[in-house]
């Protein structure tokens, strides 16, 4: 085994780039996952009760210009093609999933900057600088964008879920390379 080397990606491998931004998002997502639910828990009169939205919120606009420069990534790179003994049908729910995966992120993104920007509220971004809220554009905009925030969010974990699932089947089951790709290990041919 050796660590590839290379920044874009080739047919049989992710490049660096794409690995970084894997991660750059998977992690963070689950983390706000989280935090997300913590928060719903909380009262006025705890410590993390205003802090804890503005990291969620922080943390979710670099993960949208990180999935902005992903996309964008995503159109200028070849992807590295499936394993010839994979059948199409699981290459094929492989794909639906990963567009479910950003799709699901988006409208996650989406909504979230809705329910930030309910009441015209501008959006404060760690203390580096602040993105102006537009006034609301519609009624209860931050109740449903909630609700919609909320269920995409754990359409999401679902959906990660399973990818994670896959990709330890394709490692331990199917002894491919598909998990160490994402890694960044490359095995000797």
């Amino acid at each position: 085994m050796s660590f590839i080397n290379h920044y874009k990606n080739t047919k049989t491998q992710f490049g660096w780039v794409s690995i970084i931004i894997h991660w750059l998002v998977v992690l963070p997502i689950i983390g706000l996952y989280f935090l997300g639910d913590y928060m719903m828990g909380l009262t006025y009169y705890d410590s993390f009760y205003t802090l804890a939205p503005k990291i969620h919120e922080a943390v979710g606009i670099l993960i949208l210009f990180i999935m902005l420069f992903r996309v964008f990534w995503k159109m200028k790179n070849v992807s590295p093609q499936p394993p010839a003994s994979s059948p199409k049908i699981v290459n094929l729910a492989s794909k639906v999933a990963h567009l479910g995966m950003y799709a699901f992120i988006f409208v996650i993104l989406i909504a979230g900057l809705l329910i930030s920007f309910a009441g015209g509220q501008g959006l404060e971004i760690f203390d580096w600088f602040t993105i102006p809220g537009p006034s609301e554009f519609f009624e209860n905009q931050a109740t449903l964008a909630g609700d919609v925030h909320r269920l995409a969010a754990l359409a999401l974990m679902g959906l990660i879920a399973l990818h994670a699932l896959a990709a330890l089947k394709h490692h331990f089951v199917d002894k491919d390379n598909i998990l160490n790709n994402m890694l960044g290990i490359k095995e000797k041919q």
